[in-house]
C-alpha cells in the first residue's frame, strides 16, 4: 500500500540548541555544491567540475522567539552556534517521524524589522551551518 500523506506546517517541530522554538513561523534549509562547465575544443562542456559544499537556510520567527534567541547569544544571535533537529510528522496520527539535523547554525544578520499595517513583528534569519544530515 502506497502512503501519500504530505505533512502540514503543523506537522513541523524544530528544535534549535535543544529548545523546542514555538515562535516559529517559516524554516528553509539545504546544501549547494559549486559546479563549473570545464570546455575544451568546440563549444560545449566536456565535464563538470565540483568545488565544495555549503550549507545555509533562514529562520523565521516571532519578535518573543527572536528576543530570547539574542539573551542566549548575549545580545546578538551572531554570538550563536547552535544544532538544529527538524521533525517531520505526528505520532498520534499515525506518521512516521522524520528528523533532519542542521548542524553548527551560524547567523549571518541580526536584523529588525516591521511596517505599517503589521499586526506582530517577525524575524528573518539567515543562517550557514557545517552540515545537512537528512533523515537521521
Amino acid at each position: 500500500m502506497f502512503d501519500s500523506k504530505e505533512y502540514e506546517w503543523s506537522d513541523i517541530t524544530l528544535m534549535l540548541g535543544g529548545r523546542d522554538l514555538t515562535g516559529i513561523r517559516s524554516i528553509k534549509y539545504g546544501t549547494k555544491q559549486e559546479k563549473e562547465a570545464v570546455y575544451g575544443k568546440g563549444n560545449k562542456a566536456k565535464t563538470i567540475q565540483r568545488g565544495n559544499i555549503a550549507a545555509e537556510g533562514e529562520i523565521g520567527v516571532l519578535q518573543s522567539e527572536l528576543e530570547t534567541l539574542r539573551a542566549a547569544g548575549t545580545g546578538s544571535i551572531l554570538n550563536l552556534r547552535l544544532d538544529a533537529v527538524v521533525g517531520y510528522g505526528n505520532p498520534s496520527n499515525g506518521d512516521t517521524l522524520i528528523f533532519d539535523k542542521v548542524l553548527g547554525v551560524e547567523f549571518t544578520e541580526d536584523i529588525k524589522e516591521i511596517k505599517q499595517g503589521d499586526k506582530f513583528m517577525e524575524g528573518k534569519l539567515p543562517f550557514i551551518a557545517l552540515d545537512v544530515k537528512n533523515q537521521q
